[in-house]
Formats: structure tokens, C-alpha cells, sequence
């Protein structure tokens, strides 16, 4: 065996380059210039080669040196409706280049799941979403002596858990931002109370950029971008995913720590400095205080047509109102503490609605919902949410009248007759949230609005 060594290790020289490390063999001895390949073939991409010129005496020998190493574990859970979740502990190698984490001295090893891989977004039903995801892989090593791989030497080494997830999926859009990323990484991380590192694949530099003050708030350190780093980073712990339980929502008997969307709304106020934890239970008419209303307006699509007479009706009927367009609900940081101010929030069902989540608790939310059959659809996405964060509902469903979708299409069209048939074609997007604007019947929307306003004030 002996004397087959040095022809071995001239192989594995040219094979791998490593012309400066022959030089000084007769120093370091064959256990230091091992140690010190490992890194070095990690980076060509062949972190999972195996020294098959070694005997297996050999590779055994070179193992009980690390019979000390920690013991690692590691579980996924594929039951989730909205994502994939793995969690791990022990000597754990994040490669994020390469996408890999190497979990080191797997207990949990078998064969058939030494390599995993998890697109770590939480819309997992939307394939089309799904397919802008990287995947991220976990390989499980074996314990000593049964190893013949060669894991990535650390580069950087961490004392708080890691949290890896994707930006890629529909994160500019501010209602998929908040649903299928910052409420599911607050469930994820909030945990850790700061000491966590957070690890974005498909990184998104505007998305980073935009939630900014919420990443600071879960975590202390910057985020990385995983899919541009070339160290391997070595973690205690990590969680590969976002914990999610439904859209713009958390269900506490889920949650490892019971948490609500209450909390989470006081987690955005605290992080946001706002100042109105709650509305005021009772508003005196007798004392001139007008409640509060924010109508967030749209443009393009599904904008009111005639909003200057549905902001007028408002007034009339005693609100203070402030009106909100897209340019204005772009600063986040600003229209945040506009939100906290008010009372009321309506808009038509889309993205901007979901700034309910600054609203104070008790605050009310009244949904106008398009044309065309939405009325269950948009109560999933806002409607069913509000109880859980501590506010009211009310809507204001458009009829067959004030939808501008009069304008393309004939009465007996199925856009009016059946809409519903359309929505089975894949219609819904193009048709009824795309293609209508809606210019409201200002003498029902008046009767709406005035219950809510009685709903909120008193003699």
C-alpha cells in the first residue's frame, strides 16, 4: 500500500492542480495537504468527489481523528400547501454560489435522501411562479467512518442560525411581498429576537431596498446575497424556506411560538415608530373630531372612474379624507404613518389594500369589489384576513352598471351573462382585473359608507 502512495498522489496533483503543495509535502505530511484540498476542490465544483485511489484503511484512519465532530440533523416537511421546509443543526456549509448546503455528519443520512432540493418561495401550487425560483440543495454526509466525501472547508463561520429564502417569485408586487414573504419570514425569524443571518437567492436589489427597515428589524446583520457568494459559511442551525400558513395571515395553533397577526401588526408599528396602536373605541360627534379616512386609488385598471364624486359623497357624509394614489403609497416608510393616522381605509380589491396592515387595530377596511363574480376571491386575499389583524370589513360589490366593461362587451355577453365560465378559460386576470374600471353609483356607495360612518361614531 505504501508504495503505491506517491503515484496516487501525482494523480491527484494533476488532476487538481496542486503543483505548490508537492513542494512542501516532506514539511506539512499528507494530513495537512488533505485538510487543505478540501476547500480547493470544493471551488472547481466537485465538492461530492470521492478519493477513491485511497484505501479504505486509509480514509477510516483519516475519519477517527474526527470522532469529535458534531452530530448533524436534518428534517424536511413537503405536507405544506404554500411551501417546502427544511430545518437542520449540527456542521452545516453554506456554498451559496453553488446553491448547496452541506449538512456534515448527517445522523439522518440515508441514501435515497442524501441530496434535497427545495425552491424555498411559498407559492409552491403556482407553477409558473415556482419555476423563477432556484433550487436549493441539501446534501447529507454520512458520520465517520462511513463518509467518503469531501465536504467544503468554512471560510466564514456564524454563531447565529441562518434563514434562506427566495425573492424571486412576486415580491414587487406589495400584496405578494407582505403574504408569501415578510409575514411568513416574521413567523420564520422573529423568533431569534435579531441574531439570525438572512440569505436571499434570486435576490432582488429594489425588493431588498424597499423592505429594508423590516429586514433590520429581523435581523441584525445585512442580508446576503446568496447567489453571488463565494464563501462557504458555516452555521449552527438554519432554516432553508419560509414558514407560511395562509394568504396575508397566521394561524397561532401553527406557529411554533403562537404568534398572531395582531403581533405581527405591532411588530410594523414598532418598526415603523407609528403612533396609533388603536383607534379611539367611541368618537364624540359633540366634539368636532372628524374620523379619519385614507381611499387608496388606482390608475390603469380597476381605477374609479369618478372618484371625485365618491371622495365628495365622503366628505359630505363627515370624513376627513385623504386621497391616495399609487405615487404616494410608494414610499412605504411615509404612507405607513398616513395609514396608522386614519380610521378607515377603501379602495378597490388590489395590492394597495394591503396597507391595512398599518391601519390601528379596530380601524375598517371597505373593499369595492370589481364586476364579474369576485365577491369570493377577493374576500380570500382581504376580506378573511381583517378579523385575524383586529379590524372590520365591510364591502361594496360593483354591479353590472358601473363596471366600464359595458363598453367592450354586449349585455348578453358572458362577461355579464356568465362570468364565471369565463374565469374557468383563464380569463380572470385579463378581463375582470385588467380590463374594467369602475365608475361607482354614488347614491348606493353614499348608503355603504354612511353605516360605516355611524359604525365608528357616536352622539
Amino acid at each position: 500500500m505504501w508504495l503505491l502512495l506517491p503515484p496516487v498522489l501525482v494523480l491527484i496533483v494533476l488532476k487538481t492542480g496542486f503543483l505548490p503543495q508537492v513542494a512542501h509535502f516532506r514539511e506539512t505530511g499528507f494530513t495537512k495537504v488533505a485538510d487543505e484540498m478540501v476547500h480547493k476542490v470544493s471551488t472547481f465544483g466537485l465538492g461530492g468527489a470521492t478519493w477513491q485511489q485511497q484505501s479504505h484503511d486509509t480514509v477510516k484512519r483519516e475519519a477517527a481523528k474526527d470522532v469529535s465532530a458534531p452530530i448533524s440533523k436534518l428534517t424536511c416537511n413537503f405536507n405544506n400547501a404554500h411551501s417546502d421546509i427544511c430545518t437542520m443543526e449540527g456542521d452545516l456549509r453554506v456554498h451559496g454560489k453553488s446553491a448547496t448546503v452541506y449538512v456534515v455528519s448527517a445522523s439522518t443520512f440515508r441514501p435515497e435522501n442524501s441530496s434535497i432540493k427545495v425552491q424555498p418561495y411559498t407559492r409552491k401550487w403556482e407553477k409558473e411562479t415556482m419555476s423563477r425560483i432556484r433550487e436549493v440543495t441539501m446534501r447529507s454526509v454520512p458520520p465517520a467512518p462511513y463518509s467518503f466525501t469531501i465536504p467544503p472547508r468554512c471560510t466564514v463561520r456564524h454563531d447565529v442560525p441562518a434563514v434562506v429564502f427566495s425573492t424571486g417569485g412576486c415580491g414587487t408586487n406589495f400584496f405578494h411581498a407582505m403574504s408569501d414573504l415578510i409575514v411568513p419570514l416574521y413567523i420564520t425569524a422573529h423568533e431569534y429576537s435579531g441574531r439570525v443571518q438572512l440569505l436571499i437567492t434570486d435576490y432582488e436589489p429594489k425588493w431588498v431596498a424597499k423592505f429594508r427597515p423590516i429586514l433590520a428589524a429581523l435581523s441584525m446583520y445585512p442580508v446576503i446575497d446568496l447567489d453571488a457568494d463565494t464563501a462557504v459559511r458555516c452555521f449552527p442551525s438554519a432554516r432553508v424556506g419560509l414558514e407560511s400558513h395562509r394568504m396575508l395571515g397566521i394561524d397561532p395553533g401553527l406557529s411554533r411560538n403562537g404568534y398572531t397577526m395582531m403581533g405581527f401588526r405591532d411588530f410594523l408599528r414598532s418598526t415603523f415608530s407609528l403612533q396609533r396602536p388603536w383607534t379611539t373605541p367611541v368618537i364624540s360627534r359633540s366634539t368636532g373630531r372628524k374620523p379619519r379616512l385614507v381611499m387608496v386609488l388606482r390608475r390603469h385598471s380597476r381605477a374609479i372612474t369618478n372618484e371625485a364624486d365618491a371622495i365628495s359623497s365622503m366628505v359630505d357624509l363627515g370624513f376627513e379624507v385623504v386621497a391616495a394614489g399609487p405615487e404616494d403609497a410608494s414610499d412605504m416608510d411615509q404612507f405607513a404613518g398616513v395609514v396608522n393616522s386614519c380610521d378607515v381605509m377603501v379602495g378597490v380589491h388590489g395590492a394597495g389594500l394591503t396597507n391595512m396592515v398599518f391601519l390601528p387595530h379596530n380601524a375598517t377596511v371597505v373593499q369595492i369589489i370589481p364586476w364579474g363574480e369576485m365577491k369570493v376571491a377577493c374576500r380570500y386575499d382581504f376580506g378573511d384576513p381583517v378579523p385575524d389583524m383586529g379590524l372590520r370589513y365591510a364591502e361594496y360589490e360593483v354591479t353590472a352598471e358601473e363596471t366600464t366593461l359595458n363598453e367592450k362587451y354586449p349585455r348578453d355577453h358572458p362577461v355579464f351573462t356568465d362570468p364565471a365560465s369565463l374565469h374557468r378559460q383563464g380569463k380572470l386576470w385579463e378581463i375582470f382585473l385588467q380590463g374594467q374600471n369602475v365608475t361607482l353609483d354614488i347614491g348606493r356607495f353614499r348608503g355603504v359608507m354612511q353605516h360605516v360612518y355611524q359604525s365608528i361614531t357616536t352622539d
